[in-house]
């Protein structure tokens, strides 16, 4: 008797143990789940469009800055001189304009009183026409001088967060190089990689919820807003610009992991950082 009660409570714990294992397989593949997820966010980089020397910098390392609010000012001298001088051709070309025009209207004049021939009037039309297009061209200098100028005034182009500040005052900087990295504050989301075999488990509006590391007891939603179409493979059949996503062990055939986009739309306990580790359930729709 005491071997038969031992046996069925030996036979119950199996069960269960099986029941558990079953409904923890079944949620895991229908309401997926990893701890293989990061917050990410645009990055901006932040380059000139002229050469020259910085002359101030008045913003510090890892400050919020709002959009409009001035980086960093290139020495603007030999870009005013640029303007000064494209004004004056202005003002040439317009002078030469006047007097083409004038010469036109003399020469039309008299060719209508028979005292030039065609040949004349003709040569002024041309001369006015030439100096119409060089007030033009000059004046397009003049655009360009000013835009230029303009440019040596670098502001932020959206709101967000500045990092990795390594410029002072007098650095020379070139057109189209990056001098700084700014984090756009309003696109943050968090990029959670999932086994191919769960991704049929995981649609475009599902709800998430997401917890950061260090605050477990403190997780907040989320929102599915797509998944990725492709990842990079190493066997060069795909462009590197696909997001690359190593595999863990190599000598076992792992199904592929692929990122899936998800918009934040709970308040996190703290301030999101690209490269925060999170983890993240899909909760559904």
């Amino acid at each position: 008797m005491k071997i038969t009660r031992a046996h069925l409570v030996t036979l119950v714990i199996v069960v269960l143990a099986i029941a558990a294992t079953c409904v923890l397989y079944w949620r895991y593949s229908t309401k997926p789940w990893t701890r293989d997820a990061q917050v990410r966010a645009n990055v901006v980089g932040i380059a000139p469009r002229v050469a020259g020397p910085i002359i101030q910098i008045p913003i510090k390392d890892n400050q919020p800055v709002k959009k409009g609010d001035l980086l960093f000012e290139i020495d603007p001298s030999t870009f005013q001189a640029a303007l000064n001088n494209a004004a004056a051709k202005v003002k040439q070309a317009q002078a030469a304009e006047i007097q083409a025009q004038q010469e036109l209207a003399r020469q039309t004049e008299l060719y209508e009183t028979k005292v030039v021939d065609l040949r004349d009037l003709q040569n002024a039309q041309d001369n006015y026409a030439a100096a119409v297009a060089n007030t033009a061209a000059a004046q397009a200098t003049l655009e360009t001088a000013n835009l230029n100028l303009s440019y040596t005034k670098v502001f932020a182009p959206v709101d967000g967060y500045l990092t990795n500040v390594n410029t002072s005052p007098g650095t020379y900087v070139n057109a189209g190089e990056q001098l700084l990295a700014l984090v756009d504050a309003t696109s943050f989301w968090i990029a959670a990689y999932f086994k191919e075999t769960q991704l049929k488990h995981i649609r475009e509006g599902a709800r998430a919820r997401i917890t950061l590391m260090g605050h477990e007891f403190d997780p907040f939603e989320g929102e599915v807003i797509s998944v990725a179409w492709g990842v990079f493979l190493q066997d060069g059949s795909t462009v590197d610009l696909l997001p690359v996503v190593s595999q863990t062990i190599d000598w076992v055939r792992l199904p592929n992991r692929f990122p899936v986009r998800i918009h934040v739309t709970g308040t996190p306990p703290v301030p999101l950082r690209i490269g925060q580790t999170v983890s993240v359930a899909i909760q559904g729709g």
